[in-house]
Formats: C-alpha cells, structure tokens, sequence
C-alpha cells in the first residue's frame, strides 16, 4: 500500500495521518497475517514500542483494526476492511493453529451477530477457531 493509500484510510476513519500511523498502516498491510506488538515493533524497526501501541489503540476506537485475541503471543492485529469509524462492518472469524503457531484470517465465513439477553451491551467479539491448519497438516 502506497503513502496515498495509507493516508486515504486513516482519513476515511477519521484519524489524523501522522508519519507514525502512516508507517503502522503500512506495516500492517504488507502482511498477509495478523500482526502481534512485537511482530510490528521488528517489522517497522524505526517506532518504538509505545508509539506502536498507541497508533493500534487509536485504530481499534476507530474500527481501522482488528484486535484479535487468543494467539500463542497475546493480542494480533490486522487492518479492518470496514468503512465506517463509528462500527465494525467486516466482522468474521480467524484460525489459530496449534502447531505453526500463526493465525490466519477466515474472511469467506460469515459471523452472525449474536443476540445478548436484555441488558447486555456489546462493543466487539472475535471468534478464534484452533486447530492445525492446511500446512501442517501436510508434514
């Protein structure tokens, strides 16, 4: 994703695009799996920690990113394909493999909303599936 792009999506779910939260969004887009802190923070190399951070929490209040809990090494991201920075629209599954370690995005499967008894107010969800995936499977 170019600089544009980064810019254009991080405007699109009102968020001011600093230098910083251009090269997260990049970062994050360039993977073809969700992301840990630690993950990023290597991958980017020129953001600390923090700032790391501080731009994915920004971008959870906003519904640019997913925080996907559940994974061998706390919480993963990845950027959301939803298009409104009030609510998440591209709600689906992800799959954590038991053996590689690694989780992997299910995008084809559709989530229903679940229905919470009266009184219950939802602001996210996320449904981990474990297992092992397709190519550990294989060895």
């Amino acid at each position: 994703m170019d600089e544009k792009s980064c810019v254009s999506l991080l405007e699109e779910h009102g968020i001011k695009p600093t230098a910083n939260r251009i090269v997260v969004v990049r970062a994050l887009a360039s993977s073809m799996l969700p992301q840990s802190l630690a993950e990023l923070e290597r991958r980017i190399g020129t953001i600390d920690k923090s700032n790391i951070f501080r731009a994915l929490t920004l971008f959870r209040e906003y519904h640019l990113v997913h925080a996907i809990e559940g994974s061998s090494d706390g919480t993963k991201y990845e950027l959301c394909h939803s298009h409104s920075q009030e609510h998440d629209d591209d709600q689906h599954p992800h799959f954590f493999c038991e053996v590689c370690q690694r989780t992997y995005c299910l995008d084809s499967l559709e989530v229903p909303d679940p229905e919470l008894p009266p009184g219950f107010e939802m602001h996210h969800y996320n449904i981990m599936i474990k297992g092992v995936c397709p190519h550990c499977q294989r060895k």
